[in-house]
This record gives structure tokens, C-alpha cells and sequence, in this order.
């Protein structure tokens, strides 16, 4: 298993994030095909991008 990745997504989910961003940043990270458009949100997207690129702190703006 991939510590890195298991531990950012402890820290996400401590930190209340966004569950969208959640499994976007999910996706990203582990380069699964993007969902289908019509489901597509801001936050799922933003967390696409930033799995895509192993960025670990970019859910403080998804948040509660």
C-alpha cells in the first residue's frame, strides 16, 4: 500500500473535506478515467487535478 496516499486521505477526512474533492483527488492520484460529465462538480474536478499531480495539500480550500 501506498503510505502517501493513505495518509493524505486520513488527513482529508479529518479535516472534514469535501467528499467530491475526496474522490476526485482519489481518481487523480491513482490516474483512474475521470467520471462521465454530467457528473462532474467544482470540487471533484479541483481534486482531479490535484491528485494528478501528487499535490497533498490542496483540500484546505475544500475544508469545512
Amino acid at each position: 500500500m501506498n503510505q502517501e496516499y493513505y495518509d493524505t486521505v486520513v488527513k482529508m477526512e479529518a479535516a472534514n473535506t469535501d467528499a467530491e474533492y475526496v474522490q476526485g483527488w482519489q481518481g487523480g492520484y491513482l490516474i483512474n478515467p475521470e467520471r462521465e460529465e454530467q457528473r462532474l462538480t467544482d470540487a471533484y474536478n479541483a481534486g482531479y487535478a490535484d491528485g494528478k499531480e501528487k499535490k497533498l495539500d490542496g483540500y484546505s480550500e475544500w475544508s469545512a
